[in-house]
């Protein structure tokens, strides 16, 4: 299912970065849907989309330990590394983009895609559009060449994170584990220095260690051995996304697909009707919507900006850093409740254009 294994350490590097870029690019289009929805309302939802959120910051954070523990550097900073939306996840899977919407049926159905489980069945791989991802979408790392330089074909998250588990376990062996884990251990993010509902950080120092950071994304995304839930017994990405598409909740006997739980209180109209992938260049330049898209972009990118810091040997910058989504939700409430100039019944949103900062 991972067509062109991991061959050098230099590929390793450019797996985790994806890695870090891809667990980034979920959450602005969680974000967006999680803000639109009106303060007070569809509470069942909004705390489903949140949990995800908060977990896919833990994701990102884990795919930093794998980084620093083999000699890498993360960095959120770089050109490109937000991408513009909609757009293709990072991984290369090329039959859906990823959106700033609302919060709807057509956004949680974007969600259900991004947190598919994996195809068991190869064959299955093959017919489903050979999702890919090549040299050129990690171009952004210029000093890194791929042994292979051949694409890489993926269905899903999980499978893209088997390639990596893969890798790590054929560069060990290759190699030696001293060797391959070779990172500043003080760079890792502890428990001391990461706390949220996510989940428990793990400190990566080796392949068992690596293996249990992979294995609880992965999980925690699309569910354990095919079950709805991971290995830790809480309801994976997926499963949580498609209790709102059903409109009930899961019990734990439950089979995949066919929830018996209480109904979800959903109304898809108690929602912001904003600007579907909102770009900075439709806002009039004299609006407060401008003004307020361009000050948002610029406390996004100034939050990158200290999460990098954190990353890369500062773990005690992390809990400032990660309160400042807190300013991320205000800004966008703000923007929400705008209406857009020329355009009735519409408002604004925000555009996570870092790079036009």
């Amino acid at each position: 299912m991972h067509l062109h294994p991991i061959e050098t350490v230099e590929d390793l590097y450019n797996y985790l970065y994806v890695a870090i870029q891809l667990e980034h690019a979920t959450i602005p289009p969680y974000l967006t849907a999680l803000y639109s929805i009106h303060p007070g309302t569809n509470l069942d939802a909004y705390n489903l989309i949140r949990v995800v959120a908060v977990e896919e910051m833990l994701h990102l954070t884990l795919a930093a330990n794998m980084l620093n523990a083999v000699g890498g550097n993360p960095d959120l900073t770089g050109e490109g590394f937000v991408p513009i939306y909609p757009a293709y996840l990072p991984d290369g899977e090329t039959d859906f983009k990823v959106g700033l919407e609302k919060f709807s049926m057509s956004a949680i159905d974007t969600f259900l895609n991004i947190e598919r489980p994996a195809v068991v069945d190869s064959r299955n791989i093959k017919r489903s559009g050979l999702l890919k991802i090549s040299r050129k979408n990690i171009s952004i790392l210029p000093s890194f060449k791929s042994s292979a330089g051949e694409e890489l074909h993926f269905h899903s998250i999980g499978e893209f994170y088997n390639a990596i588990a893969e890798g790590l376990k054929k560069l060990t062996k290759e190699l030696g584990e001293e060797t391959v884990f070779c990172g500043d251990h003080s760079r890792q993010i502890t428990a001391e220095y990461y706390y949220s509902g996510g989940g428990e950080i793990i400190t990566v120092n080796d392949l068992d260690s690596a293996l249990a950071a992979i294995r609880l994304i992965s999980e925690q995304g699309e569910g354990y051995e095919g079950g709805i839930f991971d290995y830790e017994g809480e309801l994976s990405h997926y499963y949580r996304f498609q209790q709102i598409k059903l409109g009930k909740y899961y019990h734990k006997d439950d089979k995949p697909g066919h929830p018996s739980g209480e109904d979800l209180s959903i109304d898809w109209d108690a929602v912001y009707p904003i600007q579907s992938n909102a770009r900075m260049e439709e806002y009039p330049k004299d609006s407060e919507l401008y003004d307020g898209a361009y000050e948002f972009n610029k406390f996004y990118k100034k939050f990158l900006k200290e999460l990098t810091v954190a990353l890369n040997g500062k773990p005690e910058m992390l809990l400032p850093a990660v309160g400042a989504m807190f300013r991320i939700k205000e800004m966008s409430y703000q923007l929400m409740r705008n209406p857009f100039p020329g355009k009735e019944g519409i408002t604004g949103a925000p555009t996570f254009q870092v790079d036009s900062i």
